[in-house]
């Protein structure tokens, strides 16, 4: 009788383990699509210069500048999910209507500059796959995002994205055999921190520029496509869901961002040849790696590019309608009038052949400029009791994420200061 009842139990913990793990698989998603952002062609650049020029030396910068997001990331999510908006939206309830209207300039500022580089890459990925010059890629581009975000629902939207990712992923993970790094020394350097005076400027600008300002807006908004109902136990589980999928998500990331830095170690610091930008590390690659590495490259840096673009494009709608009051509906004139308006700026700097090296500079300026304003709203909501109720941020946490968010902060005005007036 005794063995019979241990069957029925483990029976029933077994279909119930199968349904919780059900569960958790159709709540992954909102934070895999965040995660493209990660991996934008901005993140690129300056993986492409740290592994080239130091070897595997900053591996441990990408290890840091995750764990950070895996907390910011992580407290927009939960606004999302326990009051039921945006943080746009949230910052629009709960805060004066002047400061209200000052942070939702920056953030549409914000989101114009993302796209400049969004566009950019995808831009490159078209000229390296097809031989399409940049001023053509563009308008490719922004057509593409928006057939993309205006001709399907959400719920494909997001399964497309997750597909980029994984192309993204996949193409590094071929490339990561083609380049045969030492794979002895990686992880090492991927958890213990080594700088000089002569790395310090490009560690810095990895971190400034791994906190995306249009990605925090963006996560409080899409976690909203899970809602399964109200009740403590429910709201309590949603919560665990959503810190699982950040962390795969985050830690996706993780891996893309590592691989860039090993590929360019294993192909170019091997070599003696360092390398500033992405066209000039597609150029490189082909002699060195073979035709096959350089294909890769391309085709990762394509769907990198375009998925990027279509997040921003997403995170621009939610603030526009969120700051505005409107609803965030994609077939009301609102909706439509923030993507194309936000676009334009972007692709007239790329059609006009502004020089794509210093199109990525004005973009993370305007970036570091900006996060200020998107870190300080993110941390007073979350830490709000009044809006948050019992599940505002601890003290740890606050302290924890207000940290992080002080030396990215920190860190962008040092390399402001180091770019303009050093």
């Amino acid at each position: 009788m005794g063995s019979i009842i241990n069957k029925v139990q483990g029976l029933l913990q077994s279909r119930a383990g199968r349904f919780l793990t059900k569960e958790l698989l159709a709540y992954l998603g909102p934070a895999f699509l965040v995660t493209v952002g990660f991996i934008d062609p901005g993140n690129w650049a300056t993986n492409i210069a740290a592994g080239s020029e130091f070897g595997y030396r900053l591996l441990w910068v990408i290890t840091l500048s995750t764990l950070m997001l895996v907390l910011m990331q992580g407290m927009s999510a939960r606004i999302g999910i326990i009051t039921g908006r945006s943080l746009a939206a949230n910052v629009r309830a709960h805060f004066h209507p002047l400061a209200s209207g000052v942070l939702g300039a920056t953030i549409v500022a914000a989101c114009i500059a993302t796209d400049l580089a969004e566009y950019l890459g995808a831009a490159i990925g078209f000229q390296i796959l097809f031989g399409i010059p940049l001023y053509i890629g563009a308008p490719l581009t922004v057509a593409v995002v928006f057939i993309s975000i205006l001709g399907q629902r959400y719920q494909k939207l997001e399964r497309m994205i997750v597909g980029f990712l994984a192309i993204i992923a996949a193409c590094y993970f071929i490339e990561l055999f083609i380049v045969k790094p030492e794979w002895a020394s990686i992880p090492y350097h991927a958890v213990v921190p080594s700088v000089d005076s002569k790395s310090i400027l490009v560690a810095l600008g990895m971190l400034g520029a791994v906190v995306m300002p249009h990605n925090i807006y963006l996560h409080s908004n899409v976690i909203q496509s899970r809602h399964w109902g109200d009740t403590e136990d429910e709201t309590r589980k949603r919560l665990k869901f959503q810190m699982t999928d950040t962390i795969l998500a985050m830690g996706t990331g993780w891996v893309v961002n590592s691989s860039m830095i090993i590929v360019a170690a294993s192909v170019f610091y091997r070599h003696g040849v360092e390398v500033s930008s992405i066209e000039q590390a597609a150029h490189t690659l082909k002699p060195i790696a073979g035709n096959a590495a350089h294909l890769l490259f391309g085709i990762a840096l394509l769907f990198a590019g375009i998925g990027s673009s279509i997040t921003s494009s997403l995170s621009e709608a939610n603030v526009i309608c969120n700051f505005l009051g409107k609803p965030e509906d994609p077939h009301t004139l609102t909706y439509r009038l923030g993507l194309i308006l936000t676009s334009l700026p972007a692709m007239a700097v790329i059609v006009a052949g502004v020089d794509t090296y210093k199109a990525l500079i004005i973009s993370q300026v305007a970036l570091s400029l900006q996060l200020p304003f998107t870190i300080i709203p993110l941390l007073l909501v979350a830490r709000s009791r009044k809006i948050m109720g019992g599940y505002a941020s601890s003290k740890t946490e606050s302290f924890l994420a207000g940290a992080a968010g002080a030396l990215v902060i920190g860190l962008n005005a040092f390399l402001l200061y180091q770019l303009f007036f050093a």
